[in-house]
């Protein structure tokens, strides 16, 4: 993968540093486990740990939170939590599982997937028992994103036809019981703050602004500390550096790239991020912090470090990174470094969402060639995987004057969440190439005249009911394509209206049952723990909405599981 100290992917990571004694050297702090990044992952980990005896200690580079709190507040869960049994929405584990394992693909084993499904039930209540507050209020219609009011839906493909003959569909969204004004961002610490409060309440230690550069292992290769660089807490640059990462992060996140005016967004965000940054540059100190038990890492993805991403994943750089600034893969390069294997970094999640309005998922994808390739119903990410993954990121959507009036109503409609009213009204709008006819229409984008008309005719005929539809569409699932003009919106991964959010999948390997990180060769680095999307997990395959938040509470809670039990084995050993 490189050069592990980071140079290649923009990073400074250190290589480790190795103790011939570690009682000898000079730890600023210790701790029994070490949380690096406390996100979701982190949180839960140290949450745990707290709970089952740990001192526990994390580190953040910024505030905390990451990606987790940031979020639209989405957790997947079913089997039929206290939330789904309140709306009366019926669901079990075993078809929790049965849907999953669709989705998963191989990339964890069936004993894993099903642990996580069984423990579904169990973990929300632990949630809720810290804090975290759900609603049962429920939207069983599709959707991307439900209305403000709605905090229980389908964020997945479970609905749609090819996935609901072989597992019973069930709303298993859970939507934090959380506002922030109309938006559909920020929700995630709806989650992600009760469960940190739980954890500083029973004695967790964190660190801010401290960023971790360097792993320490004892002489027999274990992992026993690590190393950050840290502004001195309290004091009035660690308040200004807050500040100004606070403001950084609001302005580059306001608009997508591509969009009018993102580049004055962006470079205001900029000018603040250099700010924080020269406060690093002239007050950060090393601190090295010992781990006992363990270090968990849990700093999060890599999406928000373009280098690392046009290397691993360049068929996705054109996306919109679905991240916040600490998704660098500094988490990653900390693992490898200690010879942690890496795998499943080319997997990125791009989330091409169509509906609402329902009027384009009534209409039709077709690739570069003017070929229908997919269930246009189909979760967003299962769609952006198809466009990217089968069709080289080229993809446009199809559709006649009724849809397109269709879609302005729909769009109008004071249910729907501002963004997708606001995506959808730009690019009916701005992005929607006009034509007479189908095949002047085929001409304008590329496609080959005769191909689009059969397309269109077959297409048409599964709409009338006169065929069945190769994907599986139901009749109310489409729209005959027949009013002049016709149109067609630009799709594709790099489509400059159209921003196809992505995030990453991959991460180190672990041993299934502990969270313990794995080498090249299968063999466990000792103390040293991988969690959320710093690990390869339960959704390193492809995404639907909330299956990140659970991985992360999920894989962090594990890691925190097994430290405490190898500190119980520890203590029971010298009692002997």
């Amino acid at each position: 993968m490189g050069n592990v100290a980071g140079a290649d992917w923009g990073l400074q990571v250190e290589p480790p540093l190795r103790l011939a004694d570690v009682e000898r050297h000079a730890w600023d702090d210790h701790a029994d486990l070490v949380v690096v990044g406390l996100g979701g992952a982190g949180v839960a980990a140290a949450l745990e740990g707290v709970e089952r005896g740990l001192q526990v200690l994390a580190l953040d580079r910024y505030d905390g939170g990451g990606s987790s709190a940031a979020n639209g507040g989405i957790y997947y869960a079913g089997g039929g939590t206290a939330i789904q049994r309140e709306a009366g929405e019926q669901d079990s584990a075993e078809e929790m599982f049965k849907y999953l394992r669709i989705e998963v693909g191989g990339v964890v084993s069936d004993a894993t997937l099903r642990r996580f499904c069984d423990e579904s039930v169990e973990t929300v209540d632990w949630m809720l028992g810290h804090g975290v507050k759900l609603n049962s209020t429920i939207w069983r219609e599709k959707t991307s994103y439900p209305p403000l009011d709605c905090f229980l839906y389908h964020p997945d493909s479970s609905l749609a036809a090819p996935y609901a003959r072989q597992a019973r569909p069930a709303a298993r969204g859970h939507r934090a019981f959380a506002r922030n004004g109309k938006k559909a961002w920020g929700l995630g610490v709806g989650i992600w703050a009760p469960l940190r409060d739980a954890a500083l309440a029973r004695g967790l230690r964190s660190h801010q602004y401290a960023e971790a550069r360097q792993l320490a292992l004892d002489a027999d290769g274990r992992v026993v500390g690590v190393k950050a660089l840290q502004i001195a807490p309290g004091s009035a640059e660690a308040e200004r550096f807050g500040r100004y990462i606070a403001q950084a992060a609001k302005w580059i996140a306001a608009l997508p790239p591509s969009f009018p005016l993102a580049w004055l967004t962006y470079a205001i965000g900029r000018w603040y991020l250099r700010r924080a940054e020269d406060i690093e540059a002239r007050h950060r100190r090393p601190r090295w912090f010992r781990a006992r038990r363990g270090v968990v890492l849990s700093a999060g993805g890599f999406i928000m470090n373009p280098v690392m991403v046009r290397q691993l994943a360049p068929a996705y750089a054109g996306g919109l990174p679905n991240g916040t600034l600490g998704d660098t893969g500094s988490g990653h390069l900390l693992g490898a470094s200690a010879g942690g294997a890496l795998d499943l970094m080319g997997r990125i999640s791009a989330w091409r969402f169509i509906n609402p309005p329902k009027a384009w998922a009534q209409a039709m994808l077709v690739n570069a060639r003017g070929e229908r390739f997919v269930n246009e119903t189909l979760y967003g990410a299962s769609l952006g995987d198809a466009i990217v993954e089968k069709q080289n990121g080229k993809a446009w959507l199809v559709l006649d004057a009724r849809l397109r009036r269709d879609a302005f109503r729909q769009a109008r409609d004071p249910r729907i969440v501002p963004f997708q009213r606001d995506v959808a009204l730009l690019n009916l709008l701005f992005n929607c190439r006009k034509a007479p006819t189908l095949d002047a229409l085929a001409e304008r984008i590329g496609f080959d005249p005769a191909t689009l008309r059969r397309t269109v005719e077959a297409y048409n005929r599964a709409a009338r009911g006169d065929a069945d539809d190769p994907f599986e569409k139901r009749r109310d699932e489409l729209a005959e394509i027949a009013e002049p003009p016709f149109y067609a919106i630009d799709a594709s991964v790099d489509s400059r209206l159209l921003p196809m959010a992505t995030m990453t999948l991959g991460g180190l390997r672990v041993e299934e049952s502990s969270g313990r990180v794995l080498d090249a060769a299968g063999a466990i680095v000792p103390g040293l723990y991988a969690a959320g999307r710093n690990a390869v997990g339960v959704c390193s395959n492809i995404y639907v909405s909330g299956l990140s938040y659970a991985d992360c509470i999920f894989s962090g809670r594990r890691a925190a599981r097994h430290a405490a039990g190898a500190l119980v084995s520890c203590l029971k050993s010298n009692f002997k």
